[in-house]
């Protein structure tokens, strides 16, 4: 709901809780335990969002997330609620919305390519440990050196078959290239290949401007992510949008303080970023948060529990929705407790025992004020949603792709030459060669192309290459780049 001075109205405790358009890329939080609110929480903020023309982005693990494109049917509870907070404009309509699937089913392709994840992502995709992960980078480095273009997983393969059978030309420049660790991180590709990555990487790559536009009508559009299939393979889901949210961070100016933010990005089950990610990248995650509002973007991570976030994340969650939770164990009375340290107390009753007492589609809500401070906690109910809760008709959701304006543009995959293509071939000129030398059994002499090994040829070739190809790029984002910046060829 738009008040007439565009600020969101969000919930309602005893008088109406608005939430901020300026104040919206100070980023928020939206907790609570399952099947206490937060996915209509998540709705009625989008749907708020959109009215104001501003784009969002979501994750849909449960797969009901449609329903915003439809609109949504009146019921007994709705009907009360809207009643009771006196709201004369409420109008059931649906939002427009686009489609979005890393297996191309569900909605558009999403791709990314292996050079733009970079190896500080990968290596935490495929598990990595720090000598593997150096190794991995040693790697990348001599795919970018060489200007060999990584696109997808079999051009990474065939690099590291590369590196591995030629070690002993880069050890002095590099260091050690164990060879287990090349197994190793070939057999987590493997393993990666068959969670979707074959998929996922590719071309053409996404353009993160494509999550960034209105309808005809000026209305944001709700980008959504179905992710239900892919919530299968967790470090998968949470590495694809940390590189999302990277690629936003590097390719959007600066733009300073808005009126209202360019895009807002929700992070569900955000605690699966955090799970075991090591403190170099923990760190990055920490720095992209902090400056990411710079470029106009909010950012909201959706997760049951708030010590799932980092501390120096969580310090940077200004806007807060806090669903109830439970204290069953020890774990949970902690939770409790930490939850309830955040907010700015209200005389009116004890925070820490609200939380646990709260009843589906309430929360305890404070949003930053216009001086840009936490306000005083609220016990609140949140608004119903104008659209549909619960997933649109399939029939519905296969119009939503075919009419969408980026329909087309990432339908078919695209597999240029790229450093699969050059060093196969290169392989079968070499073995041509040598077959040349013992023609009818005499030997004949070397040709000086295979005469001076692999390396020579690879950056002979690069470089004779880099020309020719106009417009290409390696690049990668902050938490995707061997230094974490990004590189330009």
């Amino acid at each position: 709901m738009i008040d007439k001075d565009k600020r969101l109205y969000i919930a309602h405790g005893e008088n109406p809780i608005y939430l901020l358009p300026n104040m919206i890329n100070k980023h928020g939080l939206i907790a609570g335990a399952t099947g206490t609110g937060k996915t209509v929480t998540l709705q009625v903020i989008a749907e708020s969002l959109s009215s104001i023309g501003v784009p969002v982005f979501m994750s849909d693990v449960k797969g009901d997330l449609s329903g915003l494109s439809a609109a949504g049917k009146e019921n007994k509870f709705i009907k009360k609620r809207i009643t009771k907070f006196g709201i004369s404009d409420f109008n059931y309509h649906g939002f427009p919305i686009r489609l979005w699937d890393v297996f191309g089913k569900a909605g558009h392709p999403v791709r990314t390519t292996v050079s733009e994840m970079g190896p500080l992502l990968l290596a935490r995709l495929l598990d990595l440990n720090e000598i593997q992960s150096g190794v991995l980078n040693i790697v990348f480095r001599i795919a970018d050196e060489t200007g060999m273009l990584l696109l997808d997983l079999k051009d990474l393969r065939a690099m590291l078959s590369f590196v591995g059978e030629n070690a002993d030309e880069y050890v002095t420049e590099y260091g050690n290239i164990y060879k287990a660790s090349i197994g190793a991180i070939q057999r987590g590709l493997l393993v990666l290949e068959d969670e979707g990555g074959k998929i996922f990487f590719g071309e053409p790559a996404l353009n993160v401007f494509d999550f960034m536009q209105q309808a005809q009508d000026g209305r944001g559009i709700v980008n959504i992510l179905a992710a239900d299939k892919l919530m299968h393979s967790p470090a998968v889901y949470s590495t694809f949008l940390l590189w999302l949210m990277s690629e936003l961070f590097e390719q959007l100016p600066e733009v300073g303080d808005l009126d209202k933010p360019k895009l807002v990005f929700f992070f569900d089950e955000a605690h699966l970023i955090f799970d075991e990610a090591p403190k170099a990248l923990l760190k990055k995650i920490e720095q992209v948060v902090r400056l990411i509002r710079s470029k106009g973007v909010g950012v909201f991570f959706v997760t049951q529990n708030p010590l799932d976030i980092p501390n120096d994340v969580l310090g940077q969650l200004g806007n807060r929705v806090q669903h109830a939770l439970r204290a069953f164990t020890r774990r949970d009375q902690k939770a409790v407790r930490a939850a309830a340290e955040t907010f700015r107390d209200n005389p009116k009753f004890k925070t820490e025992e609200m939380i646990t007492q709260m009843g589906v589609g309430e929360a305890l809500v404070s949003f930053l004020n216009e001086k840009g401070a936490p306000s005083i906690v609220e016990a609140a109910k949140i608004l119903p949603p104008e659209s549909q809760i619960g997933p649109a008709e399939k029939s519905l959701a296969k119009d939503i792709i075919n009419k969408s304006a980026v329909f087309g543009k990432y339908e078919n995959a695209v597999d240029r030459e790229s450093a699969f293509e050059l060093l196969k071939a290169k392989a079968k000129q070499l073995k041509k060669e040598e077959g040349e030398r013992y023609d009818y059994g005499k030997p004949r002499r070397r040709r000086k192309s295979s005469s001076k090994g692999w390396g020579y040829w690879v950056h002979k070739t690069a470089n004779s290459r880099a020309g020719k190809q106009l417009g290409r790029e390696i690049v990668r984002g902050v938490l995707g780049g061997i230094f974490g910046t990004r590189s330009k060829r």
